[in-house]
């Protein structure tokens, strides 16, 4: 093992570390790695930002700009009147109804900006529902999840494969090229959790009226 690849790795390992324990902010960690890298001369300034002019990088940071956009138009909480309408107060409704509806929305934008905006929302819904916000958080994760497989945009490492794959003159995946896939993993993950809620930790409604 060189030096250069111990610089690499020992670097990467103090990225992690930090990326963990939260105490600097996760885009400050990530310049000061790039800048490390080219004051070290491991990478030249454009290898560095090279990254910064891909269009996978361009397209991901548009999907969080119309995620922010959703927030800020009110399009969550027309989301979140819609499902508490459509569940009633059916927590499998509900369940099945917030799952099938991030993993849509993931589809073709970012699934974090996704889970991000519909937390408010499901905290909203378990209020009006009377039940634990745990017993929709999880689904609520798992759908973010999945989405990713819906699309091709749907996660960044879709792109970046798709990438690789044009770049050495191979044929790339198409727009819904995984989407059968996805439809059958979200099946299975709502199966899953409607199994799996009831292990679920949280208060039942009547203690969680107490503790307000």
């Amino acid at each position: 093992m060189n030096g250069e690849l111990i610089w690499v790795l020992s670097l990467l390992a103090i990225a992690v570390v930090l990326f963990a324990t939260g105490k600097v902010r996760m885009d400050a960690v990530a310049l000061f790695v790039i800048v490390a890298f080219v004051l070290s001369g491991t990478l030249t300034l454009p290898e560095a930002f090279s990254g910064f002019s891909d269009p996978n990088v361009i397209l991901i940071a548009a999907l969080f700009i119309i995620g922010d956009g959703l927030v800020r138009t009110g399009v969550a909480t027309v989301v979140g009147t819609w499902l508490v309408k459509m569940a009633g107060s059916s927590e499998i409704k509900m369940l099945v109804l917030l799952m099938i509806t991030v993993a849509g929305l993931g589809a073709f934008m970012s699934s974090t900006g996704v889970v991000a905006i519909f937390i408010p929302v499901v905290l909203s819904v378990s209020m009006h529902m009377q039940t634990s916000p745990s017993r929709l958080m999880m689904p609520l994760s798992f759908a973010g999840l999945i989405s990713g497989m819906m699309t091709l945009v749907a996660t960044p490492p879709n792109l970046v494969v798709n990438s690789e794959l044009l770049r050495e003159g191979l044929h790339g995946f198409n727009f819904f090229s995984v989407t059968p896939l996805g439809v059958v993993v979200l099946a299975l993950g709502i199966v899953y959790m409607l199994v799996m809620r009831f292990m679920l930790k949280g208060d039942a409604p009547g203690q969680q009226a107490g503790k307000r």
